[in-house]
């Protein structure tokens, strides 16, 4: 879609670290995947400013995608202020307890998209979720974005993976229209661009 686009791991794991490639890996670096770039090991933007030799500017970037699990995080790379924020969680316990541990510390009222990871599409689980989340400053968003875990995805992205590629082809038709929702949401583009820019990607061109 001709954006310049960096990803950011600030999460405690740092799970980039080992499913993206690179060459020589430092503490803290930038690297190249399938023209996305990818940062880990950096603590702010100002860090990664000073990486690729600029301050007191903005990044040459269209979209930066910022994982944090932390409220540290949040704080340090100002989320309160990013255009979208969602919440990212499947309901097995460790991600419901982890996620919720992040919205307690809020000090700021902080509005979220769920995007919800779940073998069932199922009410309850959001009702369960918003149950928890009593009493948080957090505002929940109208939409809901759902990623199936039955439609044999996991073998793609697992496959994907071991290859280091993104192939979408493979994907459900569920799967890639919630990753066009979430485009839409973040770019706020025409979905007949969004929807020609994977059907590119689905023919590896």
């Amino acid at each position: 879609m001709g954006k310049k686009v960096l990803v950011i791991d600030s999460t405690l794991l740092q799970k980039a670290k080992y499913i993206v490639p690179v060459i020589n890996p430092t503490t803290s670096y930038i690297t190249n995947f399938e023209d996305i770039d990818v940062a880990v090991g950096f603590e702010d933007t100002e860090q990664i400013k000073q990486y690729l030799g600029i301050s007191g500017e903005e990044m040459n970037y269209d979209v930066l995608l910022i994982d944090a699990d932390s409220e540290e995080r949040i704080e340090k790379f100002d989320l309160m202020k990013a255009d979208k924020n969602f919440f990212v969680t499947s309901f097995d316990l460790y991600s419901l307890k982890k996620g919720l541990e992040v919205l307690s510390m809020l000090k700021k009222p902080m509005t979220l998209t769920k995007i919800l990871f779940a073998k069932e599409v199922l009410k309850e689980d959001d009702d369960y979720l918003n149950f928890l989340s009593l009493g948080y400053k957090v505002i929940w968003d109208e939409e809901r974005i759902y990623f199936p875990l039955e439609n044999g995805d996991l073998s793609v992205l697992s496959e994907n993976q071991r290859v280091a590629k993104i192939k979408f082809r493979k994907l459900s038709t569920q799967y890639k229209d919630s990753l066009a929702f979430i485009v839409l949401e973040a770019l706020n583009d025409k979905e007949s661009n969004v929807r020609r820019a994977i059907k590119i990607i689905e023919r590896g061109v």
